[in-house]
């Protein structure tokens, strides 16, 4: 009785096993690695490398997966493997927190479209910090802002916006002049334009506010008062005719 109980439970294992999916072992065979020494990026811990490789999809156009290795190149780690396919249809830049223990995805979406994506470390790989892309939660941020009046609410009326990562992240933005916490914030700017607008409206060029990476929330440091004052631009009044 005791050896029939045993076989049914070995049995149900096989079938347990049998039906959950298998782990990513790496990238497949029909995709191709970039190898600009520019397109793999390394963690500043060095225990940790992206690399992206390409699909051709033929007229469906190219897709790009975004693979995390340890040092022994073992246990691979699909950083894009739950997230929808339009934003994986260009090539990313990366850039870690001086602690390694965060990541942004500064991914292209169009021709002049951009926005970033935040993650944070679990073990040897990166997992989403924000429900939403943060490039998203930074247009929602910036349309609760009085410099966003006058502006087009509908984040479809935007044209070539764009959410991208203020340089100097690696190094804590000491370029800025500020002494702020290690690895804590994000600075994010801001743009889009108006060409082609039917009626013109206010628009910004790298708008500037800051994530916090500890409480999950948007601000605009008094250091960025000055320059987002001039982000904001007006359009040219219509000459009067005489």
């Amino acid at each position: 009785m005791r050896g029939g109980w045993i076989h049914e439970i070995s049995v149900l294992l096989l079938v347990a096993m049998a039906s959950m999916p298998a782990r990513a072992e790496g990238p497949g065979p029909d995709l191709k690695l970039l190898t600009d020494p520019e397109d793999t990026f390394k963690s500043p811990d060095e225990t940790l490398t992206i690399e992206q490789y390409s699909r051709d999809g033929g007229n469906d156009g190219f897709s790009y997966q975004f693979w995390i290795f340890d040092k022994d190149r073992k246990n691979p780690f699909l950083l894009n493997r739950d997230e929808n396919e339009d934003l994986a249809g260009y090539p990313a830049g990366f850039r870690f927190s001086p602690n390694s223990q965060w990541l942004v995805r500064m991914q292209g979406t169009g021709a002049g479209f951009a926005t970033l994506l935040l993650y944070r470390r679990e073990g040897n790989r990166f997992v989403p910090a924000t429900k939403k892309p943060l490039g998203e939660l930074a247009w929602d941020y910036f349309f609760t802002q009085p410099a966003s009046k006058g502006m087009p609410n509908d984040r479809d009326e935007l044209n070539h916006q764009r959410a991208d990562l203020l340089k100097g992240m690696e190094e804590n933005y000491a370029w800025l002049g500020v002494k702020w916490p290690d690895s804590r914030y994000v600075v994010i700017t801001l743009q889009f334009d108006i060409q082609g607008n039917d009626r013109p409206t206010p628009w910004i060029e790298g708008w500037r506010c800051l994530y916090d990476t500890r409480t999950g929330k948007f601000s605009v440091p008094a250091v960025f008062a000055e320059h987002n004052a001039k982000a904001r631009k007006l359009p040219k009044p219509k000459a009067s005719r005489s």
